[in-house]
């Protein structure tokens, strides 16, 4: 159980941070993934399944994510820093 809230707390994101963060394409604002949508889409990286924006395959499993406001794209969280690019952006309807 430690070593889940060691993995939970690096990959938070300083709530400051989070609290001026928007879609960089829409503007809307995020907010962190839950476990369960980060489960499945990590299933989908590892099966080849998942691509971002760009088209490109999504390749590293993700730590956490935000998802935008009308919760159809999740931008990655890397070494807890937010992947804020448009390319990099994950549809979550697709």
């Amino acid at each position: 159980m430690e070593e889940k809230q060691g993995v939970a707390q690096k990959s938070a994101v300083d709530p400051a941070l989070l609290a001026i963060l928007c879609c960089p394409d829409t503007k809307q604002s995020v907010v962190l993934a839950d476990e369960q949508l980060l489960h499945q889409l990590n299933s989908g990286i590892e099966k080849g399944e998942i691509q971002n924006k760009a088209g490109q395959q999504v390749k590293e499993k993700l730590d956490a994510g935000l998802i935008r406001e009308d919760r159809k794209v999740l931008y990655p969280i890397r070494d807890q820093i937010p992947i804020m690019l448009i390319d990099e952006g994950i549809l979550l309807d697709a």
